[in-house]
């Protein structure tokens, strides 16, 4: 629509009142959607603490397990089913549960998510705490 203004030919300024008001409507849909599609992860942080330990321990030396490409487990250099993964850990935490060894985790770059996945749920159900992934 072509609106006069005293003579000199037609208005050429835009309403933004509409253009104000959809993108208002638009950041309140946002704003309510957001934290809907946030999931979330439940993590054991480690806690800070006012008492230090009386006496340090040594920390055991670390389990080194190696996920090749074709989906084979090494436990310290020596192949592994997944299947005995688990009693493996067991008996790790169980010779001290206060001082776990680390499980260090080193995956190939084409190594089946899977795998890991199956590791990371075995070593779960196990109770290790210390797990960390290297990159060789």
């Amino acid at each position: 629509m072509a609106f006069s203004s005293g003579g000199e030919g037609p208005m050429a300024d835009i309403n933004i009142i509409p253009l104000c008001d959809v993108m208002l409507v638009l950041l309140i849909i946002f704003m309510v959607t957001a934290p809907k599609a946030s999931y979330p992860i439940d993590i054991d942080l480690p806690q800070r603490s006012t008492t230090p330990p009386e006496n340090p321990v040594e920390p055991p030396e670390p389990i080194r397990l190696r996920i090749d490409g074709s989906g084979q487990i090494f436990w310290n250099d020596s192949p592994t089913p997944v299947s005995a993964l688990r009693n493996m850990m067991e008996s790790e935490v169980q010779r001290d549960p206060t001082n776990q060894p680390t499980l260090e985790i080193d995956t190939s770059g084409d190594a089946d998510y899977g795998v890991l996945a199956k590791v990371l749920a075995e070593a779960k159900n196990a109770q290790m705490q210390k797990i960390g992934f290297v990159r060789q």
